[in-house]
């Protein structure tokens, strides 16, 4: 089987990351693969050397109506070289400029993140409304968006699909860089409970959260890490440290007691996954797919208010049998569903179903 992965952006991310297993297990099993997305990114370094590259020039994350028009006919002069069985879209725009270009029964077209448009860009939703007759099947990555997307009008071939991740807990890196193994002894140097998130500085992740629940647990032995701002944050509470940006960043989980992501909105956030692959419990907002997630036994879904993330860390703090059990249970949730495997098999069945 031809499988074509089209995403936006080459730059790595959580529905980059999802590209980056589906293409490798595809070739392990025997598929020929070819991605495709922006001309710069990070996305390129780290595919399989077996699966084969197209870089789309005019294609951004910004809109031009002469440059979508642009990628529209390069896209379709892809499908004319490749000859795809089938064409698999990731995210929100070039959703939209793939279902313009491919052959509707070829396309499968992943929402990462049905909030995204419903909520942050509900402009285009008409968009999506209307192109859901180009799609053979539309899947979101959580329970939460396929209501959502039903509850939208866009109710054509809609089903859903967990996001699977390497289990990196037992595929770690021997090669540490010095930013890593910095960051390790200045995580390693604070005595008490470490909480940790790792997300990029956005109006969409609530970083002022963090900063409150830090401020309010400043005199209770309690650190708080954030790993993945760009620029340097200022007036930050004492027990609270923002560490940048770092390759492999979810390697760092290892040497924490808890996750937290605060979030205004969420599809099926990596980063939750990747806690619960180490063994990490997870407190986060209560939005998108996260309820589905954090059932109570690996962690919780919260209220977007200070106390809620305060009083919850304090209980995991002050109770380590809890901590334990908690610990256990997130390995768990993650064997039993966000493997990459699991993923897979879903995704091909999909595949199969079309070609």
């Amino acid at each position: 089987m031809k499988i074509l992965h089209v995403i936006t952006l080459a730059e790595l991310g959580g529905a980059q990351s999802v590209v980056i297993n589906l293409a490798r297990e595809s070739v392990n099993d025997g598929h020929e693969v070819m991605v495709a997305s922006s001309e710069d990114g990070e996305l390129w370094k780290v595919l399989p050397s077996e699966v084969a590259q197209w870089k789309i020039n005019p294609l951004q994350r910004s809109i031009s109506l002469s440059k979508e028009h642009k990628v529209v006919n390069e896209l379709r002069r892809l499908y004319q070289i490749f000859k795809p069985d089938v064409v698999h879209l990731h995210s929100s725009k070039i959703g939209i400029l793939g279902r313009l270009a491919f052959p509707k029964k070829k396309i499968v077209y992943t929402v990462h993140g049905f909030d995204s448009i419903r909520i942050a860009f509900r402009k285009f939703l008409h968009l999506e409304r209307l192109l859901q007759i180009r799609a053979k099947h539309i899947v979101g990555v959580s329970k939460y968006d396929y209501e959502n997307l039903l509850n939208e009008g866009i109710k054509k071939n809609v089903s859903y699909i967990y996001n699977g991740i390497t289990d990196y807990s037992t595929n770690a890196s021997e090669n540490q860089s010095e930013s890593y193994q910095r960051l390790t002894e200045l995580i390693q140097s604070k005595d008490g409970f470490k909480v940790m998130c790792i997300a990029r500085i956005s109006p969409q992740k609530k970083f002022e959260l963090f900063c409150e629940v830090a401020e309010l647990l400043a005199g209770h032995n309690v650190h708080f890490f954030w790993i993945g701002n760009k620029d340097e944050m200022a007036d930050l509470p004492a027990n609270a440290y923002c560490l940048g940006e770092t390759e492999d960043a979810h390697r760092l989980l290892q040497h924490a007691d808890l996750f937290m992501l605060p979030s205004n909105y969420e599809g099926m956030p990596m980063s939750i996954l990747e806690a619960l692959c180490y063994s990490v419990p997870v407190i986060a907002s209560d939005v998108g797919g996260i309820g589905e997630v954090l059932n109570g036994l690996n962690g919780r879904a919260l209220a977007n208010t200070p106390n809620e993330f305060a009083n919850q860390i304090l209980h995991y703090a002050n109770h380590p049998a809890d901590l334990v059990k908690a610990k256990s249970e997130a390995r768990k949730s993650y064997e039993k569903y966000f493997t990459v495997d699991a993923m897979y098999r879903m995704y091909l069945s999909l595949y199969k179903s079309m070609a």
